[in-house]
């Protein structure tokens, strides 16, 4: 890992310095003549909940794309916990670390929701498929302890129904499933796109709560695309905001909120 470290403000005013765990270096991503994102930089320390806001169509989730192996990146570079991943897959980014929701609700709707999260530990899980075939005493203690494990998440996102289909779920059950789902992988770092979309202000709250809980009791860094400016502002240590795909703002949440550029590109009345 770098040895770098960068010195980033909490949300209670508090100041914590930490190496960084994801680090992005002139990233751009351009799509014909389209530039989506251009020439970002972008830091997330461990054990921190950084946030990414913008406008509609500022490039925010084209970035996350370029984070996760959804995208390559056109230009720049991608490094987590070290390690150079720019342009891995997708599944090697996940098994790196790095896990996300998406802005869109990507369940397996006619599964359980403990099933949807058990899913979520396949790369983990060492049972093979001869193993699962014969059913060998360690495939049947594997799914026992996955079971339990995936029990354990739902309970930790505030999901009581484990046993009920994806679909027939409230859709804000639906999204503390879809961020269960990505916890089994057991992540050092959770992006979550859009997670309090179409939420109330009641869950929007405990949504807040657990990625705090995350943060604290698990040691996961957070990374949240969010357009609910209460809970950004609330929940971050620090802010970056994108404009047009450009990096035009970054800082505290009282550095953001009081940035005149911000506040005439996205924020108005709502700073």
């Amino acid at each position: 890992m770098s040895e770098q470290t960068t010195t980033t403000g909490s949300g209670d005013g508090g100041v914590a310095t930490r190496a960084p765990l994801l680090e992005a270096t002139g990233v751009s991503k351009v799509f014909g003549g389209l530039v989506a994102v251009d020439d970002v930089d972008f830091m997330v320390p461990e054990r921190s909940i950084v946030s990414l806001i913008g406008p509609n169509g500022a490039g925010k989730t084209t970035f996350f794309n370029c984070m996760t192996g959804l995208y390559k990146p056109t230009t720049g570079k991608v490094v987590f916990d070290g390690k150079d991943i720019t342009g891995k897959r997708a599944d090697i980014v996940t098994n790196a670390g790095m896990s996300r929701t998406f802005q869109n609700i990507k369940l397996f709707r006619t599964m359980s929701a403990i099933e949807n999260v058990q899913v979520g530990m396949h790369g983990r899980l060492r049972s093979r498929v001869t193993g699962m075939v014969l059913r060998t005493p360690f495939v049947a203690r594997e799914e026992r302890n996955s079971k339990e494990e995936a029990r354990s998440l739902l309970d930790l996102v505030g999901l009581r129904r484990h046993d009920e289909l994806a679909m027939n779920l409230p859709y804000g059950d639906q999204r503390r499933l879809e961020i269960a789902r990505a916890l089994a992988s057991e992540p050092r770092l959770l992006l979550l796109d859009e997670p309090t979309a179409g939420m109330n202000p009641q869950e929007s709250e405990e949504l807040r709560s657990l990625m705090e809980r995350v943060r604290d009791e698990r040691g996961i860094s957070v990374l949240l695309i969010e357009h609910d400016m209460r809970v950004v502002m609330s929940v971050s240590e620090r802010i970056t905001v994108l404009e047009s795909g450009k990096k035009i703002a970054e800082g505290g949440p009282d550095e953001v909120r009081a940035n005149p550029r911000v506040i005439e590109a996205y924020l108005g009345s709502q700073a």
